[in-house]
Order: structure tokens, then sequence, then C-alpha cells
């Protein structure tokens, strides 16, 4: 599995060091519903077990892989090796709520590379070069370790997202499921089929799984957001006492 060039252009390489950007928190652990799309949750999706019994022939992919190749836009296309494998491009964006821990920051006590918590830049999407034989196991540890995230890669997962008949599906990903054969089957378009790396969705936050330092970074993180929000509320009710000090002057009249 390779990368190549840096993440402000959307493409990584795990081949060449980058600089990478990192923004610390300025949301809430918990997001708002946008309310532009509907979006369902899929438990049991059909269409992905469908697909999973798929098998083509080594001719049947050569053909839907020049297929491929004629319908791509971005001159992102796969080539077939002589083994029979296939090599090809994948998109993921980055939809992470909560903080990572990344490594390499400010040296401790004992001279070792500290962590520290940051929220990544919400909607940043990578691209990557992979084989038909990487899973989607490898691809998310591929993409934390891009991003030198210290947290264990069961936390995430890697969903597939796709339209149809104007609703919106998302589907999470099994572990041993071959991300580059989901691409060639749904073809190059963004809009039938993407890729979406998100934490693991279990219905509530299972604290017992982050160690020691990222719990206090998280604490640190919520009384900076508890302090700037209070400072805003604060600020409201200043603007309204003055604007009610205001109309009262207006209608008692010079004294």
């Amino acid at each position: 599995m390779t990368w190549n060039s840096t993440m402000s252009s959307g493409y990584s390489s795990l081949e060449e060091d980058s600089e990478e950007y990192f923004f610390t928190a300025r949301t809430s652990f918990f997001r708002k519903p946008s309310g532009k799309v509907t979006v369902s949750q899929v438990s049991q999706d059909v269409e992905k077990e469908r697909e999973l019994r798929t098998e083509f022939s080594r001719e049947e992919i050569r053909q839907r892989i020049e297929q491929y190749n004629m319908l791509t836009k971005d001159h992102l296309k796969m080539t077939l090796n002589p083994t029979g494998a296939y090599t090809g491009f994948i998109k993921v964006q980055m939809d992470l709520r909560r903080p990572v821990t990344v490594r390499g920051g400010q040296r401790g006590a004992g001279g070792g590379r500290g962590e520290e918590a940051f929220y990544l830049p919400r909607g940043v999407t990578n691209t990557l070069h992979i084989s038909s034989n990487n899973t989607v196991k490898q691809v998310i540890a591929a993409l934390l370790n891009k991003f030198t995230v210290a947290d264990n890669p069961a936390k995430y997962a890697l969903y597939k997202r796709y339209r149809r008949e104007e609703q919106v599906y998302v589907c999470k990903l099994a572990d041993g499921e071959q991300p580059l054969f989901l691409r060639l089957v749904a073809g190059p378009e963004g809009d039938t089929l993407s890729f979406v790396l998100r934490e693991q969705q279990t219905g509530e936050v299972m604290w017992d799984a982050f160690s020691i330092p990222e719990l206090r970074n998280f604490l640190r993180i919520l009384e900076k957001e508890e302090k700037e929000q209070k400072e805003a509320l604060q600020r409201r009710y200043d603007a309204y006492r003055l604007r009610l000090q205001e109309a009262l002057r207006e209608v008692r009249g010079p004294s």
C-alpha cells in the first residue's frame, strides 16, 4: 500500500514525509444533525452481502478495469498485474467527531516523544493507492499511521456511503472486505460510492477504551470549550442589558 504527495493536495504517501496540519478543539464532542441530506444507518446491507459473494474471472476483471478506466475523469486509473491482482485508487473522507491522540509532540520528562489530543480537520479527503488484496483493516491502519495517530485502530471503522433514489445510505464495512473491489464494482463516480472513516458507533462512548493521558486531554478540551461558551453567554446577556438600559432611558426621557 503506497501513498504519494501531501495532505494539502488530498493525496498522501507513506513513502514520502510531509508536514501535516492539525486543528485544536473548536467544536463540541457532540454534533448537531445538518439536515441537508437524509442518512440511513443500514445494519443489514443486502447489496454488500451480494458483493462479498461475487467472484470474477480474470477476463471479467480485465473487462471491468478497462470500462472503469474509460469512465474515470480524474486520471486515477486501475492497473491489472500479471499475478491477477490489480491496483488502483480510493478516496477516504475523514469524518472524526472526537479528538485523536497524536504521537510526536513535545518531549516529556523522560526524553521520549509525548502525545497530544487534536481535532483532525473534518472533511479532509485522502487518496490512497492500494491493491485489490488490501483489506478495510489495513486501510484504517494506514490512515492512522499517516496522521501519526496513536489510538487503537479498533476504535475506528470504514463506512461506504452511496446514494439511491435521492436517499443517502451509510453502511459499515467488515474488516476483511476489500475496498478496491467495491470501487471497481461501483465504478469511479463518487456519488455512486464513497468511503468515510469514522469512530466506531456503539451508541455510547466507551471511556474505558481510552488511556489516562487521552482522558486528561479530553477534560482539558471540554474545560476550554466550557469557558468559551460561558464567555459567549456573558457577552450575549451584557448586550441585552445595554439595550434594555438604553430603552429605559428613551422612555423616561431626560431627567
